[in-house]
């Protein structure tokens, strides 16, 4: 009997790569699943929702295409790259179990990060509007795709360090390979003070706004409180990473414009980094107070059918 329940257990999530060369771990990660068209559907009709509602401000940028022309020459290349880039990483081995939850904390932390910038105006957008709600779905957007930049950044990683331990199976390189290991927690205070340090520089001309201050105070708690040096450092890498470009294209565009008139500010870039993690960190604590409520709710409802 024992041997038939082992038989039937149910399969690890990743035994399918176990043992793959490496440049195949990576293509298996692209796998397409039952839940990408899911979300890819809902990725366009959000698009499209926006291009209908926001109708003008999608003519005007229309307008300045030659379509008599080269019109290649005016193309927005920037932005179609990075559409491309993200329609490709959101379908990405899809799974609407755990994305919906990722969907649903990075937009309602959007919607805070842009009503504390615009009413603070560490930066307005050209249409006035404090924030513009056709700019929150960009953040759902966003947060998929840096998750599956840290899903690969983290297989990358784990294989190179792997591969390493091989390499100085002898006790006398040990030293060598403490060296070759990446310090998680040695970056992670160097990137996370670093930043702290650079956003109260930034916002110092709004350190009399209650939105900042609340701000400030929310990203010190979670800095000083680390679950998983390594997951957070990949994960503010990513971040920074998309959000350089997210930012080169908005402000190079006059989309949106901060106070420092930078194109595009270092704070902005990496305050994509820190926004990436903190709603990776809500959504831990979200799945932490589930995991406590879920018993007692199954509990009562047994109680309630006996």
């Amino acid at each position: 009997m024992t041997s038939t329940k082992i038989s039937k257990a149910p399969k690890p999530q990743n035994i399918e790569r176990d043992g793959l060369p490496l440049w195949r771990e990576i293509i298996s990660l692209f796998g397409w699943t039952r839940h990408s068209s899911i979300l890819l559907s809902v990725f366009f009709l959000t698009i499209g929702l926006i291009l209908y509602v926001w109708w003008p401000l999608a003519e005007e940028v229309l307008s300045y295409i030659d379509w008599t022309g080269p019109w290649w020459l005016y193309m927005d290349w920037l932005l179609i790259g990075i559409f491309l880039f993200m329609s490709v990483a959101i379908v990405s081995r899809a799974d609407l179990g755990l994305d919906s939850l990722t969907i649903f904390v990075a937009t309602f932390g959007g919607l805070v990060i842009e009503s504390w910038g615009t009413q603070t105006n560490l930066w307005h957008y050209y249409t006035a509007e404090r924030p513009p709600l056709w700019i929150i779905p960009a953040w759902p957007i966003a947060t998929l795709t840096i998750n599956r930049m840290v899903r690969l950044i983290s297989m990358l990683t784990t294989k190179a360090q792997s591969s390493q331990r091989f390499l100085f199976l002898n006790p006398k390189n040990l030293h060598a390979l403490r060296v070759s290991v990446v310090n998680f927690k040695t970056a992670y205070w160097l990137f996370f003070t670093a930043f702290f340090a650079l956003m109260l520089y930034f916002v110092a001309p709004t350190f009399d706004k209650s939105y900042t201050l609340l701000s400030l105070l929310l990203v010190a708690l979670l800095i000083l409180t680390p679950t998983n040096y390594r997951i957070a450092v990949l994960t503010f890498i990513a971040g920074a990473g998309l959000g350089y470009y997210l930012e080169l294209w908005g402000t190079t565009r006059e989309c949106w414009t901060y106070y420092t008139f930078q194109k595009p500010p270092l704070f902005a870039i990496l305050a994509h980094g820190m926004a990436a993690v903190a709603f990776w960190r809500t959504e831990l604590l979200v799945k932490l107070l589930w995991n406590k409520i879920k018993p007692k709710s199954s509990s009562a409802k047994k109680i309630m059918e006996d």
